[in-house]
């Protein structure tokens, strides 16, 4: 096995011009994914660049470095429109996996139950890509395809992950699963929102994971919830028949399907007041 270190991303991407390789950042994912098998195709490992990591602002623009961990941006001091953030980095495995687990790699693994991508959906989020043709950037929902899948061509890695600056907004972050730590989520959900004076909900975003093969913005929902009251009856009332369709929940040995959708509606309730409260 060829094992490379580079110390910058020219380099990263010159050791990946023309041939196979496996990235490899916190390795939280990697090393389960061989299943005990060694890699046959060249790794290379991103820890060493110095540019990859570390939160910044820049303007208008938060800019998250592709290899922060999940501790670095969960124990951030960051505003409050990053409170869902910051709540789904203490829901990512255990403090070990914080500990090494990276914002770029949650993103890349692109499993359905990724805590990182309500969140950073709900945030408006754009992916930062260095590649042989330049830089470029990806809207996150343009980013994850599928199951597993994303839109990185051969010889791109991911730079960073860019988020517009809502200093007025408030978030929260919901996770449902069958235990406390350590559990692939049943349903999870995450709001961004702002409210007036008045306690209207002037702006909102909504998403959801784990209740279809990519985490959705639910856009008809968001529709519904602005201009409400940011008060339980208010919110039930919006949600009661809320369109959901954009999610397509499976029955597994988790949940069933209807469980799913019925948790996501309570969910998104509980997180909107949340986020009402935490922008106040």
């Amino acid at each position: 096995m060829q094992f490379h270190r580079p110390e910058t991303v020219a380099a990263a991407l010159h050791l990946m011009a023309g041939q196979p390789v496996r990235i490899l950042a916190g390795g939280t994912d990697f090393f389960p994914a061989l299943g005990g098998r060694t890699a046959t195709d060249p790794v290379i490992d991103l820890s060493r660049i110095n540019d990859l990591s570390g939160i910044s602002k820049s303007g208008g623009v938060w800019r998250f470095g592709a290899t922060t961990t999940w501790s670095e941006i969960r124990d951030a001091n960051l505003p409050a429109q990053f409170r869902a953030l910051r709540q789904a980095a203490r829901e990512v495995g255990s403090i070990q996996i914080q500990n090494a687990g990276t914002i770029a790699g949650n993103l890349c693994n692109a499993s359905p139950a990724a805590d990182g991508v309500p969140p950073l959906l709900a945030l408006d989020a754009e992916v930062e890509i260095a590649g042989p043709a330049g830089t470029r950037v990806l809207p996150l929902d343009q980013f994850i395809t599928g199951v597993r899948q994303t839109a990185l061509q051969p010889g791109e890695i991911v730079t960073a992950v860019l988020v517009p600056d809502r200093p007025a907004c408030g978030s929260a972050f919901l996770k449902l699963g069958a235990r406390r730590y350590l559990v692939i989520s049943i349903a999870m959900v995450a709001v961004v929102l702002e409210c007036g004076d008045d306690g209207i909900i002037t702006y909102v975003s909504v998403s959801v994971g784990s209740c279809s093969a990519v985490a959705q913005r639910l856009t008809a929902v968001e529709h519904a919830l602005n201009g409400a009251k940011a008060e339980p009856d208010a919110i039930k009332a919006c949600l009661e028949n809320a369109d959901l369709s954009p999610l397509a929940p499976i029955d597994d040995v988790r949940a069933s399907a209807d469980y799913r959708l019925t948790a996501a509606r309570e969910l998104i309730a509980r997180a909107v007041l949340m986020a009402a409260q935490e922008g106040r």
